[in-house]
């Protein structure tokens, strides 16, 4: 019962957050902590079996820190920022929710719904590879592909 609860919170947390995302370009602080929290909670305190203790901190922690490690090596590479932390932060959350074991699928997921999402969006938005799209969207649909698979 607590899997199915968990699952309609989480899944409805990044619906919203990648609406709000398309909309504004802006993942929420309150939005996506909330998810790292309510991910380590219910790992730790409610016995959710989606990932252990260690998982689930070592997910939020390298699911943060995979994606500001890329975003600096791109500002480094590029002069600018690649991707937004609130990014690394809904990647952290996720990380939290499913463990650290959930990451590499979430990734690919993402980087290949978003290359395909980000082709149309440039196409639709009648602009060059230069500008920025919401990468938001293609995390959380990678989580909630993951989500689905583990439940």
């Amino acid at each position: 019962m607590i899997e199915i609860f968990s699952a309609i919170i989480v899944i409805g947390a990044l619906l919203i957050l990648s609406w709000i995302d398309f909309k504004t370009f802006i993942l929420p602080d309150y939005l996506t902590y909330g998810l790292i929290a309510y991910g380590l909670i219910a790992n730790i305190f409610l016995g959710l079996d989606w990932a252990s203790t260690e998982s689930s901190m070592l997910g939020a922690l390298f699911g943060f820190v995979s994606l500001y490690a890329l975003n600096q090596m791109y500002l480094k590479i590029r002069g600018h920022h690649g991707i937004g932390m609130g990014d690394a932060k809904l990647l952290a959350g996720l990380g939290a929710c499913l463990g650290i074991q959930s990451l590499p699928y979430i990734l690919l997921i993402a980087s290949a719904s978003g290359l395909i999402g980000g082709y149309v969006w440039l196409r639709i938005h009648q602009q060059d590879h230069s500008h920025a799209f919401p990468f938001g969207p293609f995390i959380a649909f990678g989580g909630i592909i993951v989500l689905l698979w583990q439940i």
